[in-house]
């Protein structure tokens, strides 16, 4: 007869039964105690029978709590540096003492720590879990690992990329004991590269710790090590294998769950049974005709749950997530589910601010894809480094398709090919990447890791071949190199340079050109290696979100530094006038790409700031996925998109006499032909009023790229004066525009009788200047104290100091544009596309004897790294006469140079005017010293190594 339980006793069931359910897993975040082995005896002195005494919450790495040494100027990084100059410059001295250290290479922790570190913990294991196997996950440890649990040693692991996962017999008894974890960030044996993200101090740094989760759980007799899913579309099913702990010894019931994640899809269950005498099973679950595949444009996600069962009951329960997608090749494309797709990422080197390592927690991850997204991006490569599951399950929900790479940059500390640990230790670890990430549909791509050296050829034939036969749901290239290196034959796709680039160091800007020269000689689809590295300033408000364990000292040391240059008033203005000129190179480069017709896409380097390697500024936003305020989100994506407008024109600059023709196109990689789009055309003034306007072919757009929309011909004689004007092109709902600039053709007289033009100070010009005349110089060719200081109209590449000032030195123009002297010559703050013929490999006067307060009016602005007062043009009372002097070359105009003709006309209009009136007076001396031959210090690295 049954008998009702009392409310009580049911209570008191329910609770010992949530007890029970609570201790299946013991989570063993919390308080650790923990013992540093700087010696390294640890192992010998057998220090896990000790007790330690000092303590720490993890997860957490050893320098977010303050521990380790502080650094210094003997501290032994981990990461390359070319550029020694800090170490023996003298004006960098005050920065090299104990007490004030900063160093310009890269981010700065508070304290430094390499080499073995012991972490305990003293847990209970329940008395359910006698006679139990006992397993231990450790997610992110870095990096190699050895455990006991009581005096029961669990052995040793060294991945970068997956969780440490240790098992311990049945020796292990019910009870307190204590757990021990040595952790080991030195570099020993096994070398993967001083530089690779996966270590390096360049960016997430050689920090020890554990970050991940962190937990240990009873194991049944059977447990699933591994399920593998592999979607068949045109099966309408998938092929699912599960890898137990063992061999089996009797027949295991095998039940499967498969129902939609983020979508309403539900697959009737299903059961099978797991023969005797092996421990791999295969199986088929049909998954209907509706099924909703994944993709960039609908990233529909699956759940399965598999559980095995003997008599004993349920021995193991399986989750996992997966997508019906198949990213497959064909000629010189990717395609997902069959339809063709075009690749705009960017490169994620582990630059994680607060704390230097990859988040571990989904929502971190979820933030930087909808920043991704909201820039027009849909990939994103991880340079010689593997993220966290986090970051895949993220990605699998935006719809970001993943390149990952192994964690290793084998350059600089050791080769690929020799013999060396790292040879074995890379497919060990692939294989382990692929085991632990591959059902996430994001994962599409892989590489071995970045730019190797040593033996590689055939090293990397090997790993393609053997990887392309392991997992052929993945495609894979041997390594994400620049353009020495050899192509490994065998890859699937290339990811390389040098399809990227702007020539505009020898040629006009112009946007006909692309890249197709580079990527025709190549059958398989090419995508473009580390695109951009165009600098921008750094901008010092940045310098206060560094609350975590890293500091930004470099940006500290850049800002002091300016301020001792006498224009520390001048860091935001420099920012936004450097980071105008970056982003319309950015422009120019991915619209060259979706020109492209057969290259398949882009990787960025990248989105965002990078923080080591001398401090690279390349990102539109800083290293805080945070907008810096010179270019939205939303502007960046008219270029950058599914479905980008895009023109070829000859030229950006224009005489009103001739006719401006462009030919339009658009890249659509949709996912779908686009239909009824009314695209048009638009010209527009500065007062966004239209001046011209029309149609363009509206017939159905294909995806792909090079699709022609028509040809657009305007005569520009309605330009009566100088112009800046904007051609806009819309398809739809899709705009993009670009700048173009007209000049008259023919320009009035300009009385200029009361203007002394010389081209050297000279006894004629002093004697003007005495008399309290007015005088133009035109100094090109002419100038000494800044000769060696060389700008192009693209800004500093990557930086000056990871390339050892390798030219241009220069981040773009700061221009007074409200200045009267641009009254007949429209023209923004900044250096944009019309300068090109005034700025490009012109010669720079250095202001460094020039009164403090001194600002000139067209200011180059220097390499961050020094810092130095530049002007092209500016004004002063000399004397009791008047001076401008001008570095750009205007001494050679002729009809080819319209926009030299409206600079020199506008100028000259200037200065014969009563409104040529400098206040700031400078002595005759400080002119004359610009053009001195005399010996000056020149800049030197003091390290014979490259890059």
């Amino acid at each position: 007869m049954l008998r009702k339980l009392s409310p009580f006793l049911l209570f008191v069931l329910i609770a010992i039964q949530s007890c029970q359910e609570k201790i299946e897993n013991i989570n063993l975040s919390g308080n650790w105690s923990y013992k540093l082995d700087k010696n390294n005896v640890g192992l010998i002195e057998k220090w896990q029978n000790l007790k330690f005494k000092d303590t720490i919450q993890l997860p957490s790495a050893l320098r977010d709590k303050g521990i380790g040494d502080n650094p210094t100027l003997t501290t032994e990084w981990t990461g390359s540096i070319y550029d020694s100059t800090w170490f023996f410059n003298p004006a960098m001295e005050k920065y090299r003492k104990k007490d004030s250290l900063k160093f310009p290479f890269w981010l700065t922790p508070n304290k430094h720590y390499v080499g073995a570190a012991w972490y305990q913990k003293e847990i209970t294991i329940p008395e359910n879990w006698k006679n139990k196997t006992i397993g231990l996950e450790l997610e992110r440890p870095h990096w190699q690992t050895q455990v006991w649990l009581g005096t029961v040693y669990g052995g040793s692991q060294n991945s970068l990329s997956t969780s440490h996962i240790f098992t311990f017999n049945q020796n292990v008894k019910p009870g307190k004991q204590l757990l021990t974890i040595r952790v080991d960030n030195a570099i020993r044996d096994l070398d993967v590269g001083i530089n690779s993200h996966s270590i390096s101090d360049h960016t997430q740094g050689n920090w020890n710790g554990i970050i991940g989760n962190m937990v240990l759980y009873p194991i049944n007799e059977y447990k699933i090590n591994q399920l593998k899913i592999t979607p068949n579309l045109s099966d309408k099913a998938i092929q699912a294998k599960i890898i137990l702990n063992k061999n089996t010894q009797e027949n295991l019931k095998v039940s499967i769950k498969v129902n939609g994640l983020n979508h309403e899809h539900h697959i009737q269950p299903s059961t099978f049974n797991f023969e005797k005498e092996t421990s791999e099973f295969s199986f088929k679950i049909p998954m209907g005709n509706d099924f909703k595949t994944w993709s960039e444009f609908n990233p529909n996600l699956y759940k399965i749950e598999v559980t095995i069962e003997n008599e004993n009951g349920i021995q193991d329960i399986k989750e996992d997530v997966f997508g019906m997608r198949e990213f497959t090749i064909e000629a010189k494309h990717f395609k997902i589910n069959g339809t063709q797709i075009s690749l705009r990422g960017t490169t994620e080197c582990s630059v994680f601010p607060l704390t230097g390592y990859p988040p571990t927690d989904e929502a971190s991850w979820t933030r930087i894809y909808e920043i991704c997204k909201s820039f027009g991006l849909n990939h994103m490569r991880f340079h010689s480094y593997c993220p966290p599951e986090a970051a895949f399950i993220a990605a699998d929900k935006a719809g970001i398709y993943l390149q990952v790479e192994g964690p290793s940059w084998a350059k600089y500390s050791v080769s690929l090919g020799n013999g060396k640990p790292i040879d074995n230790y890379l497919m060990e670890e692939t294989k382990r990447i692929i085991d632990a990430y591959g059902n996430h549909p994001s994962f599409c791509m892989m590489a071995y890791g970045n730019e190797p050296s040593g033996n590689y050829v055939p090293y990397l034939e090997n790993w393609v071949s053997h990887f392309k036969a392991y997992d052929p749901q993945r495609v894979f290239t041997g390594a994400s190199t620049g353009r020495s290196w050899a192509i490994i034959e065998n890859s699937d796709f290339i990811v390389r340079s040098p399809p990227r680039g702007l020539e505009w160091k020898d040629k006009q800007p112009e946007s006909f050109f692309d890249y197709r020269d580079k990527t025709e000689n190549q059958n398989r689809p090419y995508v473009t290696f580390e695109m951009g590295q165009w600098c921008a300033y750094p901008n010092f408000d940045e310098i206060k979100k560094y609350t975590g364990s890293l500091k930004a000292k470099n940006f500290e040391l850049f800002q002091e530094d300016l301020k001792d240059h006498h224009m520390a008033d001048q860091a935001h203005d420099f920012l936004m006038a450097s980071g105008k000129l970056q982003a319309s190179c950015y422009k120019q480069e991915i619209e060259a790409t979706l020109r492209t017709p057969n290259l398949a896409g882009f990787q960025l380097l990248s989105l965002n700031d990078f923080s080591g390697q001398g401090t690279a500024l390349v990102g539109v936003i800083d290293a805080f996925w945070d907008e810096k305020g010179y270019i939205s989100a939303n502007e960046f994506k008219s270029f950058c998109n599914d479905v980008v407008p895009l023109v070829r024109l000859p030229k950006y600059t224009f005489y009103n006499n001739e006719i401006l023709t462009a030919e339009v196109e658009v890249a659509n990689f949709s996912g779908r032909k686009l239909k009824d789009t009314n695209s048009t055309w638009q010209l527009l003034d500065e007062k966004n009023t239209i001046l011209q306007s029309g149609h363009l072919n509206s017939e159905t757009i294909p995806i792909g790229k090079g699709n022609d929309l028509g040809t657009i011909n305007v005569p520009l004689n309605f330009a009566t004066e100088a112009s800046k004007l904007t051609l806009k092109i819309n398809v739809g709902n899709y705009t993009n525009q670009w700048h173009i600039w007209v000049y008259p053709n023919s320009l009035p007289e300009i009385e200029d009788s009361n203007i002394y033009i010389a081209k050297t100070l000279d006894a004629k010009t002093k004697q003007v200047l005495e008399q309290g005349g007015k005088v133009l110089l035109l100094a090109a060719g002419k100038v000494e104290n800044g000769k060696d200081i060389i700008q192009y109209q693209t800004p500093v590449f990557w930086n000056t100091s990871w390339f050892k000032m390798r030219p241009p030195h220069t981040t773009g123009m700061l221009i007074k544009n409200e200045h009267l002297v641009f009254n007949d010559f429209p023209t923004d703050y900044y250096s944009d596309l019309q300068w090109w013929e005034i700025g490009n490999r012109q010669q720079i006067m250095n202001l460094e004897n020039f009164p403090a307060s001194f600002r000139p009016i067209i200011q180059p602005i220097d390499t961050w790294f020094l810092n130095r007062r530049l002007a092209m043009l500016f004004e002063a009372k000399v004397s009791t006469g008047k001076l401008m002097v001008c570095s750009i070359n205007l001494n050679d105009i002729d009809a080819t140079k319209p926009v030299s003709k409206q600079l020199y006309h506008s100028i000259l209009n200037y200065l014969s005017s009563e409104k040529f009136n400098p206040t700031e007076t400078v002595s005759l001396d400080v002119i004359s010293e610009l053009f001195e031959k005399k010996e000056r210090a020149v800049w030197n690295s003091y390290v014979s190594e490259n890059p």
